[in-house]
């Protein structure tokens, strides 16, 4: 069977339940700060996402062995529906807290079903274009969340209702299927210390670029918000910042496949670095060039974690690539959860231009660090690399349903 046909209500469910997480990680940064929380207090408080997705990729997948794919995704997507309506209900930055941590780890356990349903149902022929056609639906999702935001006030408990009803829906085609769902694996765990070994700058860009999504996502609703922007103001600045990385996925990764994988990360935070600066010290812009400025940005930043993961796969056999993809996404998740606490902080001591030079910062030390590291070994030989693997940190575990892997061998770091 097409492999598509028989995918197409998990493609479909997902893309509306993205839908409402990309709501809810713009109203809820907007609202609390129309709630007058302290910018470090919001930070924390979208930190416990990350806490709650690591919490997600431990817990999910032995609640996929005892129940399986249709049953989880039912229960997970009904507690994160949940999740949503208490936001609404109490606005207090404790509960929400909270709440976060419960959506984290839904939308973790959320993500570890569809991916191993969808890595079943692939071939080896095959299998890139089905998880670019499953990133697609998911970045889109995300990206067009963001004009949701003018259909309701944000004061208001309406946009945390819409968001509950986008999660409910997405349950629809997944449980009304009539697909046969995959039987899971047992998951393998990987040692850090050897994957480390193997790719120091790998492991290194994957935790940073943890951090610069983490904050992008959780803090950039707050920055354009302490900006002078209204609802308007922050749906376009988040759609920009998410919209641009749908058209730098495929150019970045092709690019990354023909020459020195090191020499494209280190051009991106380059340039990422650059547009930082510009935006910090020539600030405030024009409207148009600043949106120009933030897409560049993102189109840059938000590729890291595609090209690492990539380059960390150079230098492993095909049979270890998913426990090390799942060890990957583990120390992404560890980073990514400190991104909003950082952010948050040095806003609220130094203002909204904090949010760009944190990440300038951020983009221009891996920058010397990936040097460095050029500096030390050669380059992964054409002919032994891997395919760009197109992926970024709405992805968990992929891969479960694939054969054990074996322990991560000590090669040449790069």
């Amino acid at each position: 069977m097409n492999p598509l046909v028989a995918t197409w209500p998990l493609l479909l469910g997902m893309g509306i339940l993205m839908l409402g997480a990309g709501l809810q990680a713009t109203i809820l940064g907007l609202r609390a700060t129309l709630e007058g929380f302290p910018t470090p207090v919001t930070g924390l408080v979208m930190s416990c996402y990350y806490v709650g997705y690591l919490l997600g990729t431990q817990i999910a997948p032995r609640a996929l062995r005892r129940v399986g794919h249709v049953r989880a995704f039912a229960a997970l997507a009904a507690l994160a529906s949940v999740a949503s309506l208490v936001h609404a209900s109490w606005v207090h930055p404790l509960p929400w807290a909270l709440m976060r941590l419960v959506s984290g780890l839904c939308f973790a356990g959320i993500y570890v079903v569809a991916e191993s349903w969808l890595n079943h149902r692939a071939s080896r022929a095959n299998r890139g274009r089905l998880l670019a056609i499953y990133m697609l639906v998911l970045y889109v999702g995300l990206g067009s969340a963001q004009f949701l935001l003018v259909l309701t006030s944000p004061e208001s408990s309406a946009p945390f209702m819409l968001i509950s009803a986008l999660i409910s829906l997405a349950m629809v085609p997944i449980v009304a299927s009539a697909q046969q769902t995959p039987e899971p694996a047992v998951p393998h765990r990987v040692r850090y210390r050897d994957l480390y070994r193997n790719s120091p700058l790998g492991v290194v860009a994957v935790a940073a670029s943890g951090l610069i999504s983490s904050i992008i996502f959780s803090m950039g609703p707050v920055y354009a918000r302490l900006s002078g922007n209204g609802p308007r103001g922050v749906a376009a600045f988040m759609a920009v910042s998410i919209l641009a990385a749908v058209l730098t996925q495929y150019p970045v990764g092709r690019l990354s496949d023909r020459v020195d994988r090191r020499t494209v990360i280190a051009s991106a935070c380059t340039l990422a670095t650059l547009v930082a600066a510009s935006i910090v010290f020539f600030g405030p812009l024009p409207r148009g060039l600043f949106l120009a400025l933030t897409a560049l940005f993102s189109g840059s930043a938000l590729t890291l974690y595609s090209l690492s993961v990539s380059h960390v796969n150079d230098k492993l056999e095909p049979a270890q690539m998913v426990d090390a993809s799942s060890a990957l996404l583990m120390m992404n998740g560890m980073a990514a959860a400190a991104g909003p606490v950082l952010a948050g902080s040095l806003i609220h001591a130094f203002g909204p231009r904090a949010y760009f030079a944190t990440l300038g910062t951020l983009t221009g030390a891996l920058t010397v660090y990936d040097l460095w590291r050029k500096s030390r070994r050669a380059a992964v030989p054409r002919e032994l690399k891997g395919p760009f693997i197109n992926t970024q940190q709405i992805v968990t575990c992929a891969g479960l349903d694939s054969p054990p892997a074996r322990a991560v061998g000590a090669k040449e770091a790069i």
